[in-house]
């Protein structure tokens, strides 16, 4: 089974082509990316296994399914995978969080770490990692490579838009690890940017350049 999700759903990709219009403001990005992010953590997370609680309903007793969010990590590619957290987090609220702080050199595009922080027992936590923009991949490489480390139960990772690059990249380096993603776009620029795309993600979401 291919290990790429292309999540086609006609309301990401609708709030997506809002998000890659130039002229869409700071505030209506970062709306936009929180209300994407819900509808990925809800691909992501379809075969979460649940457990049976007993409960009362009005009417009568039943054991009915429940996840054990606490069992979750959503890990952050810093910076820019702040703005799929809160979506994420309004999904599954219990889940724990994670950080990885990337930067990209500019002239190698090779990712350098300088932030990490996971919780603690990962090797029972099923870990999702969260970055809009898979395009080099070497970033998410990077990521999963460190993350390996902590030996979670499982890896997911989880993007707005991915270039074919990027995809070949990570792939061949994790092919164990999933990949979700709204877009698979045309390719990359000579700066490492994915086109069309929708530009710096990141500086969107902030408001920088």
């Amino acid at each position: 089974m291919s290990q790429i999700h292309h999540v086609v759903h006609p309301l990401i990709q609708h709030k997506l082509t809002l998000m890659r219009e130039k002229d869409r403001s700071t505030n209506s990005f970062r709306r936009l990316m929180g209300e994407i992010s819900m509808l990925m953590a809800y691909e992501v997370t379809r075969d979460m296994p649940t457990q049976l609680i007993d409960i009362e309903t009005p009417l009568e007793p039943m054991q009915s399914p429940v996840i054990d969010g606490k069992k979750t990590v959503f890990i952050s590619i810093m910076r820019a995978g702040a703005g799929f957290l809160d979506g994420m987090l309004n999904v599954v609220p219990g889940a724990r969080i994670g950080h990885i702080g990337l930067y990209r050199d500019p002239k190698t595009l090779v990712a350098v770490e300088y932030y990490f922080k996971m919780p603690a027992d990962m090797e029972n936590r099923d870990a999702i990692v969260l970055d809009p923009m898979l395009a080099t991949g070497n970033s998410a490489v990077a990521a999963v490579d460190r993350l390996k480390e902590t030996r979670p139960k499982s890896i997911r990772f989880v993007c707005l838009l991915a270039a074919p690059e990027g995809l070949k990249n990570f792939t061949e380096a994790h092919p164990d690890v999933p990949v979700y993603t709204a877009a698979i776009d045309r390719g990359l620029n000579e700066h490492g940017y994915i086109v069309p795309g929708l530009g710096d993600a990141g500086d969107r979401l902030f408001g920088t350049k």
